[in-house]
């Protein structure tokens, strides 16, 4: 529900970004780009983390950003539709560089891994930082303004491993994990200075803090379950016991949004066709194709120990060249899906990202051994990611309205956190189940990094199987935008 007593008045439709539409852009751009920097840098530093504290736990320095950033996403979505997008996106933005900084000066694993929980709360400005440019743009702009936020993983991707190879070569992980500090704050003060509060809101309303408890726990539930799975045994009650709590959970939430007045999650917006089918095909695709990196990153820097390690010994830097052209062809396809979407069915660009991301990692779960492997297929699956993540955005526009987007983004931000956590999780456990540990650190073997290629790859073909339960969408240039804020 709108309040009504917000009426900014009406603005001439733009054609093309402005000085000041640049600046907006370049805001929102960081508040997006923070997850793949953080994600990028992370994923460099893994290799040096496990080594430095003795680890055989490695995957929860990745994951434990992404299991809060889930729990918290519901409470955040429902408060930027209440508060306003900019007002929540500062906060959690200046609630995450208080994490980043536990982080970089932690002493130990479990202290590092509670700045790294913490620092995991701005993941769900992403999805407010979508809602809010389709508030703020006006129509012409919406769409490419959403694909170059959404390309933001390859643009990270181009000059982000160079940077994170410079830090790591130089300083080791905590080079990295500083530079996440500096990165947020600049993100905080670019935010504070150039981000127009969004004119769209819904009526203040109670927050359901059960239902936000009993979804993000849920969620939460199935993500640590899955951690632990190899650990405690597949059909141990202790596993079956989190996946059970976990269900029921779920079952509450639902039946607990049908009966009181202002649900966290309306159901009459996710039992609508177009809007479930449109989470399960994207947050499958994504979360598969985020996933993708824990792979990549542990094969080209664990080291070559015979017998031991089959990672390829590379370092930050050298890996960084290596896969510079797939950052290229991640920019240049999502930069033109967000073009090619004013004219064609979304679902199409999604079906055909997907087909060409399955393909490729197809194709490195049997080629990995060298650096010209990696750039043949890696051009193959970074246009087909490129055009999947781009997509995203421009789908979920076209299946809500202005006043639901923020809770459309959200939504597919925890379908796809929770495929992320989930497929990434279970990548490690594959890995690890042919691998060796050394002095208290896990190494991998060339059958788990084939078996982890694999799984990425099924999980995408799934997410582009799912792209035919879409019903016909709109184009971008027929969708409602918002009131153009700028």
């Amino acid at each position: 529900m709108l309040d009504n007593t917000i009426s900014p008045p009406p603005v001439e439709e733009a054609t093309g970004f402005s000085a000041r539409h640049a600046l907006v852009l370049f805001a929102l751009l960081l508040a997006v780009a923070l997850n793949p920097i953080v994600g990028l840098l992370s994923g460099n530093a893994q290799a040096e983390v496990a080594i430095h504290f003795h680890t055989t736990q490695l995957a929860w320095f990745t994951l434990a950003g992404a299991l809060v950033g889930t729990f918290m996403l519901p409470f955040v979505v429902k408060a930027a539709g209440i508060y306003g997008k900019k007002r929540v996106i500062v906060i959690v933005t200046a609630l995450g560089l208080v994490g980043d900084l536990i982080a970089a000066s932690a002493t130990s694993y479990d202290i590092l891994l509670v700045g790294r929980g913490i620092a995991g709360i701005y993941g769900a400005a992403a999805a407010v930082a979508y809602a809010a440019a389709r508030d703020v743009f006006p129509r012409p702009l919406v769409g490419p303004a959403s694909a170059l936020l959404a390309g933001s993983v390859g643009m990270v991707g181009m000059g982000g491993p160079f940077l994170s190879g410079w830090l790591i070569d130089t300083w080791g992980f905590r080079g990295a994990l500083w530079f996440m500090v500096a990165a947020t704050a600049f993100s905080l003060v670019i935010l504070l200075a150039f981000l127009p509060e969004s004119p769209v809101r819904e009526a203040r309303v109670r927050m359901d803090w059960l239902g936000g408890i009993l979804l993000g726990g849920a969620l939460t539930a199935i993500a640590y379950g899955v951690g632990k799975g190899s650990e405690w045994g597949w059909t141990s009650g202790k596993f079956l016991a989190y996946l059970v709590g976990a269900l029921v959970a779920l079952i509450v939430f639902g039946f607990t949004q049908t009966r009181i007045a202002n649900p966290l999650f309306p159901m009459a917006l996710l039992a609508r066709r177009q809007v479930w089918t449109v989470l399960l095909a994207t947050g499958l695709s994504a979360g598969a194709l985020y996933s993708v990196g824990v792979v990549m990153q542990l094969l080209a820097l664990m080291p070559k120990i015979p017998s031991i390690s089959d990672g390829l010994g590379w370092s930050a830097t050298h890996n960084a060249v290596v896969t510079a052209p797939i950052s290229v062809a991640v920019i240049l396809s999502a930069v033109a899906t967000g073009v090619l979407a004013r004219r064609v069915d979304p679902r199409i660009l999604l079906g055909a990202g997907g087909v060409l991301a399955t393909v490729g990692y197809g194709i490195a779960a049997q080629w990995h051994d060298t650096a010209g492997h990696i750039v043949a297929w890696g051009l193959v699956s970074g246009v087909g990611m490129g055009m999947v993540v781009s997509s995203v955005p421009i789908l979920i526009i076209a299946a809500v309205s202005p006043e639901e987007q923020a809770l459309g983004n959200g939504a597919q931000s925890m379908v796809q956190g929770i495929a992320q956590v989930v497929i990434s999780q279970l990548v490690f456990v594959l890995m690890a189940r042919n691998g060796e540990v050394l002095k208290g650190t896990q190494f991998y073997r060339d059958s788990g990094f084939s078996n982890g290629f694999w799984l990425v790859a099924g999980c995408c073909a799934a997410g582009t199987l799912l792209v035919l339960l879409i019903p016909r969408t709109k184009k971008l240039d027929e969708v409602e935008v918002g009131q153009a804020a700028i």
